[in-house]
Parts: C-alpha cells; sequence; structure tokens
C-alpha cells in the first residue's frame, strides 16, 4: 500500500522542576540552597530514513512524544535531560502545521535532520534565587511543558521525469519498457492506482528517474477522483513526458486530451502549468485515423513543444525519446522545485512571546503565551514565588498596561484562573 498523505500528533518532553533544597552537613547549622535544575526535555526531530518509501507506518501510530526531563535534586545535582526522539520519514517527505497549512520543513535531501519541536527548558533549582536579602529562597522554577503539534505529512515522489496522461494511455507500459519496474498493467481504465519509480539507463550510459503518474482526469484539480494526490507527485519532476493515445481505438481526441491535462496543470499550480513538457505519442503501431496524429503534431509546433511517435508494445521510439530526455535533462536544473512559504520551526521563544488583557464584567482578564509561561512556572502556594511571579510580569510590562488602561486599587485581575486583587 502507498501512503502519502497522513496527520500525526508529536510533543516535545516536559522540563524537570527545579529542587528546592537546603545544604545539611554536620557541623554546618544552616547551609544555604543547593537545589539542582532540572533537566530539559526531549526535542522532536524528523530525519530521512533512506529504506523507506511510503508513510504507511504513520497510519498506525499517530503519537509521538520525546522524553520529560528530570527534577533536580540537592547538592546542585542536575536532572538528566529527556530523550530526543527521531521520527524517521522517507526522503521527499513535507511537514506542514495542520492548524495553518505552512510548511515546516521539507526533507528532500539525503541524510537530511530538522528539528521540528524543542524540548521545554529545565526549571532551576532555589540555589539560583539566593540574594543578600534573600538568603534562603523557598521556592524553585517548574520546568517548561513541551510543545505539542498536529503535523501534514506529505510525500512527494523525488523524479527527474514524470509520465503524465489520461488512464489508460500507456504509461505504465512505457514504463516497464525503459525501466525494470513492473507496475500492474491491464487493458482498462486506473490499473494504476498508486505511482511507480524506476531509474533509466540510457544507451550512452546516462541515467534518471522516471515515475508513472497514475492517471489525471477532468476535474483532478478540484480533487475529482485521487487527482489532487497524484498532481502533488507532479511538482517534484523536472521534466514531463506527455503521453497521449494517437490510436483513436477509444475515440479519443489527442489535441482534447493534450489541452484537458494541461488546463488541470494549470488550475492545480501556474508554476506546473510552466514546467517542460515532451509530448508521446503512443499506441502509433494501431493508428486508425493518421489525421489524428497530423492535427496533435501541429499543436505542438505551434506550442513549441518537442513530439515523439511510439509504440509502447514494441518498443519503436521509445529509445529516440529516452536520448532526447537525457539531453534535455543536462539543461535543466536540479533545484528546489517548492520553496518553503516560511521555514518556521516552532520555538519556546516565540510561543513565549506576547501577552493580551481585556475587561470582562469589569475583571481585567490578563492571558497569552507568555503569561502561561510564567504561571507554569510558579508555586502560587509560596509566597517567595509569588513575589518572583509579581517581578516576572511587571518586567514583561503587564502592570504598565493595566496603568494605561485605568486600573485602580482594588480592581481584580484574573491570570489565566488565577484571581488577585491590585494594590499600587
Amino acid at each position: 500500500m502507498f501512503v502519502d498523505y497522513t496527520k500525526i500528533i508529536i510533543k516535545s518532553g516536559d522540563g524537570g522542576n527545579g529542587a528546592i533544597t537546603f545544604r545539611r552537613e554536620k557541623y554546618v547549622a544552616s547551609g544555604g540552597p543547593d537545589g539542582g535544575d532540572g533537566g530539559r526535555g526531549g526535542s522532536i526531530y524528523f530525519i530521512v530514513d533512506p529504506d523507506a518509501n511510503t508513510l504507511i507506518n504513520f497510519r498506525y501510530n499517530k503519537k509521538y512524544k520525546a522524553e520529560n526531563g528530570q527534577n533536580g535534586s540537592g547538592s546542585h545535582c542536575y536532572g538528566k535531560s529527556g530523550e530526543d526522539l527521531y521520527v524517521k520519514v522517507p526522503i521527499g517527505t513535507m511537514v506542514r502545521d495542520a492548524e495553518t497549512g505552512k510548511l515546516i520543513a521539507d526533507l528532500s535531501k539525503e541524510g537530511q535532520v530538522e528539528l521540528i519541536l524543542p524540548g521545554g527548558r529545565g526549571g532551576k533549582g532555589n540555589s539560583h534565587f539566593a540574594t543578600s536579602t534573600r538568603q534562603a529562597p523557598h521556592f524553585a522554577q517548574k520546568g517548561e511543558k513541551g510543545l505539542e503539534k498536529e503535523v501534514i505529512l506529505e510525500l512527494k515522489l523525488l523524479a527527474d521525469v514524470g509520465l503524465i496522461g489520461f488512464p489508460n494511455v500507456g504509461k505504465s507500459t512505457i514504463l516497464s519498457m525503459v525501466t525494470s519496474a513492473r507496475p500492474k498493467i491491464a487493458d482498462y481504465h486506473f490499473t494504476t492506482l498508486e505511482p511507480n519509480l524506476g531509474v533509466v539507463k540510457t544507451k550512452i550510459g546516462d541515467s534518471f528517474v522516471i515515475a508513472d503518474i497514475p492517471g489525471i482526469i477532468e476535474g483532478a484539480s478540484e480533487g475529482v477522483g485521487l487527482g489532487l494526490q497524484f498532481l502533488r507527485h507532479i511538482e517534484r519532476t523536472r521534466l514531463l513526458l506527455h503521453v497521449i493515445d494517437v490510436s483513436g481505438i477509444e475515440s479519443r481526441i489527442p489535441t482534447e486530451d493534450f489541452k484537458t491535462i494541461n488546463e488541470e496543470l494549470k488550475k492545480y499550480s501556474e508554476k506546473l502549468s510552466t514546467r517542460k513538457q515532451i509530448i508521446v505519442a503512443n499506441k502509433a503501431d494501431v493508428i486508425q485515423d493518421n489525421s489524428l496524429y497530423e492535427e496533435l503534431e501541429k499543436l505542438a509546433k505551434n506550442e513549441n513543444i518537442e513530439i515523439f511517435k511510439v509504440s509502447a508494445a514494441t518498443g519503436e521510439g521509445l529509445n529516440e525519446v529516452l536520448t532526447r530526455v537525457s539531453e534535455v535533462l543536462k539543461t535543466l536544473p536540479k533545484e528546489d522545485l517548492e520553496e518553503a512559504e516560511e521555514k518556521k520551526v516552532y520555538t519556546l521563544k516565540e510561543e513565549d512571546e506576547g501577552f493580551d488583557i481585556r475587561i470582562e464584567d469589569g475583571i481585567y482578564v490578563v492571558d497569552g503565551p507568555a503569561i502561561e509561561k510564567i504561571m507554569s512556572r510558579a508555586n502560587l502556594e509560596d509566597n517567595e514565588s509569588i513575589y518572583y511571579f509579581q517581578k516576572s510580569i511587571r518586567f514583561l510590562g503587564v502592570e504598565e498596561r493595566l496603568k494605561e488602561m485605568g486600573i485602580k486599587e482594588g480592581d481584580t485581575i484574573k491570570f489565566i484562573d488565577w484571581e488577585m486583587e491590585w494594590f499600587d
């Protein structure tokens, strides 16, 4: 089974909590704080697996979680960091944010490794909060929570050449004749339900990868049939071999087939519609009306597209096509055919930015990623920790914003789900 699209949930590890401990030694009446820091949570990486060629494994395992960091302990002992998780994917896999659709990573190179979600930072132990006036802090930071995201994995075949055309025009037969690939072939439409890859070796020693893209039909760009899945794979090819049936046996009109397929390419992607093409006029050995080929040849000339008459069944003309394909590929750059709209990696820093203040029923409600982060690391049952919390939000600019909004002494402020009274 070929799987080229799936959704999974990934979560980086939580950071360990800092320790609240004090030095205890014989003959030392009151030792200072010696709480160690918590360990960092494990991060989520995606790595190219050279042995994988489908996303089938992700159909059964939908959630991937990195290890949490361990808590700190006394004697300045740091907690152990959580183990990073490396998720193996086939080459050609694109990782998108399921919520926004934005591209996070494009794993299209051998050995490529991408950081997707960093682990939560470990909390600082109480030894970090000792000052000249606060020599025995009874609080420590909690570890930061890891990030959890739903992502889309989308596999696009990496091939130099894509065979495109309507169903049953002979694409699979051509692939089987010019490579060692053995796709399923039968005399009915939609025999091929998944892309097939093969390596072509020409007589002059050149080689290139060719993909048989399953038949595209009218409406494919709107999702008719499996059109969108098929069109997705064409994006990674550098050259398109447009296979067209010119035999007339199925009452097809070659020029109309050419226009229909190209219209679907244009609707799906303007860039794809400008990809270089070579027309392969197939089933030349059983042509019933030569005018069909002549009309297609005239159209090709007007469009400035090369055309070759072949018979996939007998092999006639295939060597000439392959030789020309090899020559054309040398003129086409090997570039990333789809650039990331935004090479975005989620970081805790980005998640920490910003807060929002609004008034609901006379209560000042303060929330946002920055507030959530500070709240998650504060111990609201400890007075010293509350003081540190107030200092943090002041540094963030919350107090200044509240004053600008006209807060008065005695007004209620709600931080996420914790309420306190304002005193100036």
